[in-house]
């Protein structure tokens, strides 16, 4: 689930007219090798998170066949009959299953299945039977991507100077929930968009695509960038509540998604943070005379109700959230 969608979509550009975004790729695998190690790869986080918003891990642990498999049931599930479908689609975002294959065109083109998926096995029961190897395959993937996301949270907060014990037990017991989006091929001249520049509004959102049409934006020149992912790397991007307890030290990273020219497009979004109503603020440890509290603290719960207000309108939720230093 993305946080409100920034209503005003700026020119879109043909890919292949992008600059790449020079994406930082870091070896995961090196978080678990030596300290001095550890020390260089949540330096090279901490550095990609406060100049970027966003970056790349290989050598994750994730096997290839899980990532297959999770992207060949994202795949079969959009493809399964409509009876199937229909039975998950909800006006009430708080379901834990929900899907929605709303288009209007211009901010949204794109089907969406969102499920809750940790604890797994208090949700998997409500996913999707069809296919018949929905539950196992995204199963797998959902505890495989949750194990990659608490150690990069850990490396994360180790690097702000953060108490881990405290922020591990609440991501323990905290909510991950996979978006299942699936994007038509582009059927008209030009670039059509997926889905309209929003954030997430979680710690951090990790993404697993089939094929490119991920364009982020560029904190200092606000210009976009297209994502170029090898195959076997997993993209990880900033959410509105790291920045919010970083106290902006680190800031969401706003995206969007166009639809590719040639195919159609899967991807698997994990969305990691805190249980439902705990509050998350800015860190004490990163509050001071010289860096005052920039955020009021919010849940997912706070979330889903600012969704739910509709008086957002041109407002984000990180907007939302800001306190006014004047």
């Amino acid at each position: 689930m993305s946080a409100t969608m920034y209503n005003l979509v700026p020119p879109l550009v043909p890919v292949e007219r992008l600059e790449p975004m020079q994406m930082p790729v870091i070896d995961f695998s090196k978080l678990h090798q030596t300290s001095k190690s550890r020390s260089l790869v949540i330096r090279e986080i901490a550095t990609a998170c406060r100049d970027i918003g966003c970056f790349q891990v290989i050598n994750h642990g994730i096997r290839k066949s899980v990532m297959k498999g999770a992207l060949q049931a994202a795949s079969e599930f959009f493809e399964s009959s409509p009876k199937s479908k229909a039975k998950f689609i909800s006006p009430d975002i708080t379901k834990p299953v929900r899907y929605d294959c709303s288009n209007d065109g211009l901010s949204k083109s794109r089907s969406l299945l969102k499920h809750y998926a940790h604890p797994l096995d208090e949700w998997i029961h409500f996913w999707p039977q069809e296919p018949p190897s929905y539950r196992e395959k995204m199963g797998k993937y959902a505890v495989e991507i949750r194990r990659v996301a608490l150690d990069i949270l850990d490396a994360i907060f180790q690097s702000l100077g953060l108490h881990q014990a405290y922020i591990r037990e609440k991501l323990e017991q905290g909510m991950q929930f996979l978006a299942v989006n699936s994007y038509p091929q582009s059927t008209k001249p030009g670039v059509t968009v997926g889905l309209a520049p929003h954030s997430d509004y979680g710690f951090i959102t990790l993404i697993l695509p089939s094929c490119p049409g991920l364009e982020v934006m560029e904190h200092h020149t606000k210009s976009w960038k297209t994502v170029l992912q090898p195959s076997d790397a997993i993209h990880v991007h900033v959410g509105d509540h790291l920045e919010v307890l970083s106290n902006g030290i680190f800031r969401t990273l706003v995206h969007r998604a166009v639809l590719h020219s040639e195919k159609n497009r899967v991807s698997v979004a994990s969305i990691h943070g805190f249980p439902m109503d705990e509050k998350v603020k800015s860190a004490g440890e990163l509050v001071d005379e010289e860096h005052p509290k920039l955020y009021r603290e919010s849940s997912f719960k706070d979330f889903l109700d600012f969704l739910l207000s509709r008086r957002n309108n041109n407002e984000s939720y990180i907007e939302s959230l800001r306190i006014s230093t004047i």
